[in-house]
């Protein structure tokens, strides 16, 4: 991956910092794309100092703000023409019902919208790349997702294994799509299952809810490093280089739900996704 520039969202901890470091490794430029300042410092480096490399810096992105991540890609397309590999990593999972700043239920509009968006604008940079990829970890609770597209944000019947599961399938239903789009150039599009890992993901930083559960559960789940070995398989196997639209676990193409591969709801889907981030309306004037 000499001289390729990377993008991993949710850099700071866990899959995403683990990803990050074995990028760099490999000879990757990354970009640790990170909500907190501090915390994101703090994870830079101990990214460069697992991996030797002092080619990953640190960029912001609020993943939950459409102008956030508008203002990142502006700032980003300044300085690169080219962006070889995304890796939509980031992820929330939230015991009670949240709002992102722009309205939308958290799970959905973090894990599906922010990420929709920030791929459409970078996309041109990714085909242009000699072979662009785009990696989203979704996971195997998509097998349970559903979506109405009456109450796309729960603002009934709110669960947050309801909301969880929609994002997930979200992914899948965006990657597929995409790989549709994509075809015809050298770009790629690919959906992963990390598998159960022990990360911080459903644990409320305010009430402390789900620490005790990881706790217990922590010997049995795998480690962040463990997790994203699939993500980094699909961000630099040549094995993979003409692979797209299809969903990994360890590895290995893997099988999803129906649902998950209706594609016209997928189709359905990205429009309802470009008119909520705002991309049909510019696109239409």
């Amino acid at each position: 991956m000499q001289s390729q520039t990377v993008i991993v969202t949710g850099a700071n901890s866990g899959m995403g910092l683990a990803t990050t470091v074995e990028l760099a490794r490999k000879g990757a430029h990354v970009i640790m794309l990170c909500r907190s300042q501090q915390r994101g410092e703090q994870a830079l480096s101990e990214a460069r100092q697992q991996s030797g490399s002092d080619r990953i810096e640190l960029m912001l992105c609020d993943l939950g703000s459409l102008a956030s991540i508008r203002a990142f890609g502006t700032t980003f397309l300044a300085k690169h023409n080219v962006l070889d590999v995304l890796v939509n990593n980031a992820g929330v999972f939230t015991v009670k019902r949240q709002t992102t700043a722009d309205g939308f239920e958290a799970m959905t509009g973090v894990n599906h919208l922010g990420h929709f968006l920030l791929t459409n604008l970078l996309l041109e940079a990714i085909v242009r790349a000699p072979q662009g990829r785009i990696v989203n970890v979704s996971s195997g609770a998509h097998k349970i997702g559903r979506f109405d597209f009456d109450n796309p944000y729960l603002t009934q019947g709110f669960s947050m294994w309801k909301g969880y599961a929609q994002s997930k399938i979200a992914n899948i239903w965006f990657t597929r799509e995409l790989a549709k789009r994509l075809a015809g150039t050298t770009a790629t599009a690919n959906a992963l299952h990390p598998g159960a890992v022990g990360t911080s993901i459903g644990v409320d930083r305010d009430t402390g809810f789900g620490k005790a559960m990881h706790r217990v559960l922590r010997p049995f789940f795998l480690t962040p490093a463990q997790g994203a070995e699939t993500a980094i398989y699909l961000a630099s196997s040549p094995d993979v280089s003409t692979v797209s639209g299809e969903y990994f676990y360890r590895k290995k193409e893997a099988p999803i739900s129906d649902r998950a591969k209706d594609e016209d709801i997928a189709s359905q889907f990205w429009a309802w996704s470009e008119r909520e981030v705002g991309l049909r309306a510019h696109r239409d004037n």
